[in-house]
């Protein structure tokens, strides 16, 4: 095999002369990682002498890890390589110059430029010869007539400008992306023993030989061996495709590979391979040849047959892999089951972008027509007021002068067409979207993928957990119940039998995961930090509070020698060890919800610690009296127990009947306080039109206490409290399925759901986004932070997953990451979804206004007066202003709590609302008005002579340099008026929060001075007085007087008004989107407008593809699970491709094909043709 690592020889052979001081070879260890299962543990023991022997072959111990000595850890990267994976090479500035060259608007206005300046140069014999009617005329005739150059070199240096402009925007746009990228993957940190001690260690510093502590909810960042495990199960559906859970153990399968995923259990294992010669990495190696062979095979021009294609992926890595023929049985099975897959609701994404690309098609459409029309036009006029009235006949010197007035008219067409489509939308989308990602990382929240940003400014719903989000994740026990008392403070050690403490101590310091420890505070006079399980801390911190030590009891009984662990999942909701006792025989100790446990005890300690019976009315008395009040406090229970096995060793599989005959030593009640912040948070939401609903596994009466304290319950409101028994009996019918009438009757008034599993919080989120009650679809937000979530998380229009309390594959599944866990940081981001809804829609209301104006100008202008009162070289002006620039300046405007005190827009609220079309009809009227006083009347008003009609080369008049800065100043103040879309009356509100704002206007209109006065030929400008100067801003002023009295009109009055820039129809997105696992707006409207060639598509097109890229790329792990890993050397197909049709698939554009199963097509979010 190729050495993927890409390492110049020279520096193989360093790492050999390494490799001989360990004990085996990298190529050693990766075949070592390629066997699974029985023929792993055939060669670990025959080969390795078992798995102690490997550990001392890589020098490292399986107990205190390595030493973390940077020499050795630097030889060890040498000889076995980094833990990362090389990312794809970025776009190169040329590159995107020369993709923003391929625009076809600009290609056009080139081609049209250059034929301009060819002609100038050429001066035909008889070309002043009067026939011709006027070319020139005046004193400067000659001296003009050899700058006739100027505008043919001034528009390709506006393009060059706009070229350059894009392009460093999509190159600081990837950068940015890349950024946040690193960040994600810097956020990923793993349990490693170095030197005895526990420490988290960023994932890219893992070295082979580390010994990682793994437990339930990891992704697994590098592959290695099991030298102890508890319970342990894996998925590997992200390598293989099987969905089953795969027990992992010493004897049966010892081999852990990176990008799997812990679903129980814990344990410890060394690290044999990292980076690109882990599995992961080796298949990632693959694609990127598989890529690069493609994109050869496109440079040598190779056109494949369809057999050929066919058989690409039989030879993908030089290994044949069976195909299933597609018309056999299993075949048949698994286009059945797509059949049904794509039946089901999709999620849609990039609502925003879709309403976008199809505005922008719209006004393309129109801007085609009038740029054609225009052209038409000026032509006609030409022909027929030359050669039909003046009666001219068209004399072949004269040819060259007519091609000039022809292109002349062309190149005000393309102009036309130019400030016609609004290309700085999806600029503005981009802008607004990176800005807000940057500025919500100081808010606490780690975007992941982009269009939840968005979406988030529509949710209508939030389903929260109460642990560690609406709570602060600070557990301690407050109360107790042991030997028939019940404590309501910590009591002192000494009222307890010496045996009964003994019970709790042991119960509690064995029977909990030894990850979970209490260190002590890092500042003087804090409380002491909790790391590791929360509710293991507090019943540690309850073992402290009882003056015993429970480090010391870990000590006298390590972790090797735990007979066997039940460890803690969402099924059990308890968690058991099992222990050989000196004197012979087994004790269990189990800890866990306490009524689910009280079901499993008949025995129970009494005040002098001995059992006595425990019948089902002292069960029904204990909760009455002991766990309903301790609930209702808001208080967590937890009840612990323990059983012998004096006699016969039991079948230790058969969990039911191990699981029973328990003797309760104690309940005790844990607090979990409420965050002080997160009352006010909820109001907020309330206000908002955002419903709170609080989803969790605790009981009933503590999540109804919690709830009332957060205030999603108020008192005397009709709201349902359920549990998850009840939610399923009232939403399923007699087969046990979920029927979404019942479940519409349920959910509007649900507002607390307890003791639920991650299968309820699935349900009731689907149910929720598939139900039809209500005019508008709800958008459902949801927090999880435990593996079982993921579903639930992707499912939702936006997952948040937890980043302290959160596990990996919580994390996977995500959209954005809550890096402090506070529910207010939910509040806070739609808070920025909603700003960057309105920040766009401010940024449509400058931009079309002006988009109206200068096309009715330019259009008007033309077929009155022959010529554009605005010049090609001065539109290209204007529309680098409103695109760019004022994409910069409105699409940053920063939040304010008035976002939060309206209803959410919902998913069908077209951009445009009648207010907007109110402002921007009202203010084109105004524009109109002065323009056209001005071209028409401006010469008699400024007393200066008039600018229409002039000849072909003649110099610039003052009349027009008015005309066009007196229309850029109406738009700068207009871009003041353009910060408020609601109706405000007062547009400067918060100015001066927003540097970026005041330092755009003010740049824009310091380049304006400088272009008018010194512009000159090139910008058709001459310089003006100072009395003229300020007739032009005063007029720019009338601008904000103007915006008072439109919003002074009510809208309602302007029944005419309508609005724009809806989204699809439900119809044509169901027909649009067979086939798609994910509905993408955006790629849709894209293909369906691809017939037009103008240029906001490729713009938007590109930034699509760098939106998908990056959303691919949220992590090399996630890229993983996201390619069907048909590769993978030892997979049949048939069930790898069945997964992928299952689950849903997001695949970048670029590797879909490469890698996609034949059977299923091309599945994956085909990237736009």
């Amino acid at each position: 095999m190729t050495n993927p690592s890409g390492h110049s020889l020279a520096g193989n052979s360093v790492s050999e002369n390494y490799e001989g001081e360990f004990g085996c070879t990298l190529m050693d260890l990766r075949k070592l990682m390629e066997l699974r299962s029985a023929d792993a543990v055939t060669q670990i023991s025959t080969h390795y002498g078992g798995v102690q022997d490997i550990c001392a072959r890589l020098k490292t111990s399986p107990v205190e890890g390595l030493s973390g000595n940077p020499t050795d850890l630097e030889k060890r990267r040498l000889v076995f390589g980094q833990n990362v994976i090389p990312p794809k090479k970025p776009k190169t500035f040329l590159e995107l110059v020369w993709e923003a060259l391929q625009d076809v608007t600009l290609i056009i206005l080139e081609i049209a430029a250059i034929i301009s300046l060819v002609l100038s140069f050429y001066r035909p014999p008889g070309g002043d010869n009067e026939m011709c009617g006027q070319a020139s005329s005046g004193p400067d005739e000659e001296e003009e007539a050899e700058t006739g150059w100027i505008e043919g070199a001034a528009i390709l240096t506006s393009v060059i400008i706009v070229v350059l402009v894009t392009a460093f925007n999509d190159w600081s746009k990837e950068k940015q992306f890349r950024g946040l990228q690193s960040r994600i993957e810097l956020e990923q940190k793993f349990c490693i023993i170095r030197n005895g001690q526990l420490i988290q260690l960023p994932v890219a510093e893992i070295v082979v030989g580390d010994i990682a502590q793994i437990k339930y909810g990891d992704l697994l960042p590098a592959d290695g061996i099991l030298i102890q495990g508890n319970d342990l199960k894996i998925d590997e559906s992200s390598l293989t495709g099987e969905s089953d859970h795969v027990k992992k153990s010493l004897d049966k399968d010892p081999m852990l590979l990176s990008g799997t995923h812990v679903m129980e259990g814990s344990g410890r294992m060394v690290v044999t391979a990292v980076g690109i010669n882990s599995q992961t990495g080796i298949i990632f190696t693959l694609l990127g040849a598989s890529e690069e062979d493609e994109e050869e095979n496109k440079k040598k021009g190779k056109k494949q047959g369809v057999s050929e294609n066919r058989n690409k992926a039989k030879t993908q890595d030089g290994v044949a892999l069976e195909i299933q023929p597609l018309n056999s049985q299993e075949g048949i099975d698994i286009e059945e089951r797509e059949k049904k897959v794509n039946k089901m609701p999709k999620k849609e994404k990039s609502v925003l972008q879709g309403k976008l690309t199809r505005l922008a098609v719209q006004i393309g459409k129109a801007g085609l027509i009038m740029s054609a029309l225009t052209v038409v036009i000026l032509i006609l006029y030409f022909v027929i007021d030359n050669f039909v009235i003046q009666g001219r006949a068209w004399l072949p010197e004269c040819t060259p002068v007519y091609i000039q007035y022809f292109v002349k008219f062309f190149i005000i067409g393309v102009t036309v067409l130019v400030v016609a489509v609004p290309e700085g939308l999806p600029l503005a989308v981009t802008i607004s979207l990176a800005y807000s990602v940057k500025k919500m990382m100081k808010d606490n929240n780690l975007v992941r993928h982009l269009d939840a940003c968005e979406t988030m400014g529509n949710a209508t719903a939030i389903c929260s957990d109460k642990t560690g989000t609406l709570t602060m994740n600070r557990m301690t026990v407050v109360q107790a119940y042991v030997g028939n008392t019940h404590y309501r403070q910590i009591p002192s050690p000494d009222v307890f039998p010496p045996k009964v403490l003994d019970l709790i101590v042991n119960g509690i310091s064995i029977n909990s995961a030894y990850t979970s420890k209490i260190l002590p505070s890092e500042k003087e006079g804090g409380l002491p930090r909790q790391v590791g399980n929360k509710t293991e801390c507090a019943l540690l911190g309850f073992v402290t509070d009882l003056k015993q030590d429970y480090q010391a009891v870990r000590n006298e009984m390590p972790e090797e020698k735990l007979f066997k662990v039940y460890t803690f999942n969402s099924v059990r909701k308890s968690m058991s060890t099992i222990i050989r006792k000196p004197e012979g025989g087994f004790r269990m100790f189990s800890k866990g919800a306490s009524e689910i446990m009280l079901r499993k005890c008949n025995r129970i300690l009494n005040k002098e610690g001995e059992t006595i019976p425990f019948k089902s009315k002292d069960r029904d008395d204990m909760v009455h009296n002991v766990i309903e009040p301790m609930a209702n406090e808001g208080l967590r229970t937890i009840c612990i127990a323990y059983r012998d096995f004096d006699d016969t060793e039991p079948m230790w599989d058969n969990e039911n009947e191990i699981l029973t005959e328990l003797t309760c030593i104690a309940v005790v009640g844990i607090e979990d306080p409420v965050r002080p912040e997160v009352p006010d948070a909820i109001n907020k939401c309330k206000r908002a039109g955002i419903t709170v609903r609080m989803v969790t596994g605790d009981n009933v009466n503590t999540a109804r206490a919690i709830a009332t304290k957060c205030g999603i319950l108020t008192p005397g409101d009709d709201f349902l409290c359920l549990e998850g028994k009840e939610f399923n009996r009232l939403i399923r019918n007699e087969k046990g399925e979920v029927e979404q009438e019942k479940l519409d009757k349920i959910w509007p008034k649900l507002r607390v759901l307890a003791r639920s599993s991650p299968t309820d919080k699935h349900t009731l989120v689907k149910g929720i986004i598939d139900s039809t009650v209500g005019e508008q679809r709800q958008v459902v937000a949801v927090t999880g932070d435990g593996t079982n979530d993921g579903p639930a998380l992707k499912k939702a229009d936006v997952g948040f997953a937890m980043g302290i309390a959160g596990t990996d594959v919580a994390k996977e599944a995500s959209d954005i990451i809550l890096t402090d866990d506070n529910f207010t940081s939910i509040v806070k981001a739609v808070m920025w979804g909603r700003n960057v809804y309105d920040s766009i829609s401010k940024f449509l209301q400058f931009q079309l206004t002006v988009n109206v104006v200068a096309v009715i100008v330019a259009f008007t202008g033309a077929c009155i007066t022959q010529d554009s009162p605005l010049k090609a070289v001065q539109m290209l002006w204007v529309n680098l202003i409103m695109d760019t620039f004022a994409s910069l300046a409105l699409a940053t405007e920063p939040p304010t709590d008035s976002l939060l005190r309206r209803r959410p827009y919902g998913r069908n609220k077209p951009l445009i609302s009648r207010t907007m079309m109110k402002n921007i009809l009202g203010h084109a009227v105004y524009q109109l008005t002065v323009v056209f006083f001005l071209v028409f009347a401006g010469e008699r008003l400024f007393d200066i002579d008039s600018g229409r009609k002039a000849p072909l080369h003649s110099p610039p008049s003052q009349h027009y340099t008015i005309v066009f800065n007196t229309f850029v100043l109406m738009q700068l103040f207009n871009e003041i008026n353009s910060r408020k879309i609601h109706g405000e009356k007062n547009v400067f509100a918060g100015i001066y929060h927003n540097a970026i704002f005041c330092s755009v206007v003010l740049g824009t209109f310091f380049c304006q001075i400088f272009i008018v006065e010194f512009g000159g030929k090139p910008f058709s400008c001459t310089s003006l007085t100072l009395e003229q100067w300020l007739w032009c801003v005063f007029i720019g002023i009338g601008e904000l007087l103007w915006g008072q009295v439109i919003s002074a009109i009510p809208t309602k009055s302007l029944k005419f008004l309508k609005e724009a820039g809806h989204g699809a129809d439900k119809e044509e997105i169901t027909k649009d989107a067979e086939g798609m696992e994910e509905i993408d707006l955006a790629e849709m409207e894209l293909r369906r407008g691809q017939i037009l060639w103008f240029r906001g598509l490729n713009r938007i097109q590109t930034q699509i593809e760098v939106i998908n890229t990056f959303q691919t790329g949220a992590s090399f792990k996630g890229v993983l699970k996201r390619q069907n890993m048909s590769q993978h050397l030892d997979v049949k197909l048939v069930p790898s491709s069945y997964s992928t049709a299952v689950a849903p698939v997001k695949s970048p554009p670029s590797t879909s094909s490469a890698v996609t199963a034949p059977p299923m097509g091309n599945q994956s979010g085909q990237s736009v043709p």
